[in-house]
């Protein structure tokens, strides 16, 4: 019978910033997340804007009080549901349960020398419940969930000072959890610095006048990965066993040609994801980021024991998120293009589109499930996987028949690279598990959860739970480690 290794850990996902809301509650304090404003009228696709912030954004955003116009204030109301949420997870038989923990509910300023114990308490209670019903908790350390006050007194992580307030917050959290996880990731998405630096670095480019941009990313990005390898320390310090990972955005990139110069193009655009994790995984940045640093004059400030702390505290496993591949090609003139996860490429012929132009691709999971694997030799791990659509709650249900779809041949996938190519991939967790808001293009009306939660784009709704036809396929699929993925009937 074909079934996943004994001991897969399968469950979903969530962030604190998408899923939680009480944005003004329990102590805590603002972050970045809390500034983020839904464009209304700007296409889906077009990702830029949605994600494009200036300073006066965020002067504007702390002086209103419409939470219609800032979607994950209110989120899916997690804060107040999570015990609700949580039953209905061990009612499909999560295994795991990725989520993370809001700096700003812990240090609501992020300088503060002391933790806000409203909010340890709160995550004491989440993690309370979890064990309850044995669902073991992933936890990600930085989850696009900077305190805006480090970003306008601090300049986020431009400045070495916010190195010291993370390892001040991962030390009390690492303390106070200690007995209850076991497995934590650094910061989400690492790579995506490059893409979006408000919400992983909390950067605004009109703070840095007369500066190269480029540059100050470069800069924030090594302090992350100073940071990361000191969490990775202090987590192995505190809590023995525990296995501490990186998370970068899976963008797996086709040649759109056998043309050389696509060929080549394609190799350069993997080159610029994979060098975030070759840094955190072989603890050193790898030549190619080094000649681009000098190619480019790029100067990254670095203190005298910097590299010595990357390089003998690197991670223990790999995650990522994985939700399409994209075509690279030397000229694009005259290709059609498609939008991604906070990416724009060059258009697959041979692919089906999701509802927001994302191209479907499974085949391109077992690639890039093996191409990391080749690359690292250390664990996988799933962490984002799944399909955003326009789904229509009708009589307490939602017919998702296409989410079961997608993931139906995602999961084969998986299990070829498990079986046929030798991949060793500790477990899956299904992004929004339960419905949250996006964090593209901020809406709710973009879902992805087994349970639909009753809300709008502008936070109007009952926030009630509803279980979609693809929760029970999932338990199911659960239930059976994956057996039933290969049923005949």
């Amino acid at each position: 019978m074909k079934q996943f290794p004994k001991g897969f850990l399968w469950g979903g996902a969530t962030a604190a910033n998408q899923y939680e809301g009480g944005w003004n509650e329990g102590g805590k304090g603002i972050s970045v997340s809390d500034c983020a404003k839904h464009h209304f009228g700007v296409s889906v696709e077009d990702y830029k804007a949605h994600n494009s912030i200036t300073s006066q954004d965020v002067y504007d955003a702390l002086e209103s009080t419409d939470d219609s116009l800032y979607p994950k204030r209110n989120a899916s109301d997690g804060y107040h549901r999570y015990k609700e949420d949580i039953a209905l997870m061990a009612e499909m038989g999560f295994k795991v349960y990725r989520m993370s923990i809001a700096w700003s509910r812990i240090f609501p300023n992020g300088d503060e020398l002391e933790p806000n114990e409203e909010g340890l308490k709160y995550y004491d209670d989440v993690f309370d419940e979890l064990k309850k019903y044995n669902i073991e908790p992933l936890v990600t350390m930085s989850h696009y969930e900077p305190p805006i006050h480090l970003v306008l007194n601090y300049d986020g992580w431009a400045s070495r000072e916010v190195i010291d307030m993370f390892v001040r917050y991962v030390e009390v959290i690492c303390n106070r959890y200690k007995d209850k996880v076991k497995y934590w990731l650094t910061f989400n998405e690492v790579d995506s610095m490059i893409r979006h630096p408000y919400t992983t670095g909390g950067l605004i480019e009109d703070r840095f006048p007369n500066r190269n941009f480029q540059e100050v990313i470069f800069q924030a990005m090594h302090h992350q990965f100073v940071a990361s390898a000191l969490a990775t320390k202090i987590c192995h310090d505190i809590i023995p066993g525990s296995l501490v990972g990186c998370m970068l955005t899976k963008l797996t990139y086709y040649p759109h040609t056998c043309k050389p110069e696509d060929v080549l193009q394609a190799q350069q655009d993997m080159r610029s994801t994979y060098c975030y994790s070759d840094t955190q995984v072989f603890g050193e940045y790898p030549a190619y980021l080094l000649a681009k640093f000098k190619n480019e004059g790029l100067n990254i400030k670095m203190e005298e024991n910097d590299l010595k702390v990357m390089k003998d505290y690197p991670v223990d496993f790999v995650s990522f998120s994985y939700y399409m591949s994209s075509c690279s090609a030397k000229t694009t003139e005259g290709l059609s293009t498609a939008t991604g996860n906070t990416i724009t490429a060059v258009k697959n012929p041979y692919l089906k589109s999701s509802d927001w132009g994302w191209q479907i691709d499974p085949i391109g999971l077992r690639v890039s499930l093996v191409d990391l694997y080749d690359r690292y030799r250390k664990p996988l791990f799933i962490v984002e996987n799944g399909m955003g659509a326009k789904d229509e709650l009708i009589n307490g249900t939602v017919d998702d028949q296409y989410r079961i779809d997608y993931f139906q041949e995602h999961f084969k996938e998986m299990y070829n690279a498990i079986v046929i190519d030798g991949v060793d991939l500790m477990g899956y967790t299904s992004w929004g598990c339960i419905d949250i808001v996006s964090e593209s293009t901020k809406q709710m009306s973009k879902r992805y959860g087994f349970i639909y939660v009753d809300a709008d784009d502008l936070g109007n709704g009952t926030y009630n739970r509803y279980k979609k036809k693809s929760f029970n396929w999932y338990k199911k699929v659960i239930e059976t480690n994956g057996a039933s993925l290969f049923d005949e009937s």
